[in-house]
């Protein structure tokens, strides 16, 4: 990941093939080439759906990811709290920590009190408390507290399709 925005000129096929993905990410280059044509009057073949697809990924402009279903794992919502004392020597270590386990599904820095964010999953909530346990024996210097919140009843897990024509102009 990289803090630039991805390099990448939409138009509008690929507007309408980002919304058609987000509703239905199983849909093939073929049926999003005939979607083109029967729902946006887009006249396109299969092929430079395709590469449309395969450059936007290349480029950055979306991820993918396996999100297992909710019911398989617990999730949960992480807040750190730094302590600044021992900010400077060791913040590194510990985000990278966060980062690269293999419970984080999502990392993010934002801000307030509880700088860094993130949604875990584990497959009890005996292996979560043993993962703080863990996670402030190691890196207790730089963490004061660790905030948590069991994530229940998803009640949407999507991108909405419409949010893709927002996109149409945005350069900043």
């Amino acid at each position: 990941m990289t803090d630039d925005p991805p390099d990448w000129e939409f138009s509008e096929r690929d507007m309408y093939i980002l919304r058609e993905l987000s509703a239905d990410p199983q849909r093939s280059s073929r049926e999003l080439a005939d979607l083109l044509e029967s729902e946006y009057d887009i006249d396109v073949s299969h092929v430079t759906v395709s590469e449309s697809i395969r450059g936007m990924r290349d480029a950055d402009v979306f991820r993918e990811t396996i999100v297992p279903n909710e019911e398989l794992f617990n999730f949960a919502l992480f807040e750190f709290k730094f302590n600044p004392e021992h900010f400077a020597d060791s913040w590194h270590d510990a985000m990278v920590s966060i980062r690269d386990d293999r419970h984080t599904l999502f990392y993010f820095l934002s801000d307030g009190e509880y700088q860094w964010k993130s949604v875990m999953m584990f497959p009890s909530r005996t292996a979560e408390s043993r993962w703080i346990h863990d996670f402030y024996k190691e890196h207790g210097d730089v963490i004061q507290n660790v905030r948590n919140s069991v994530v229940h009843n998803v009640l949407k897990f999507k991108t909405d399709p419409e949010l893709f024509t927002e996109l149409n102009g945005k350069r900043s």
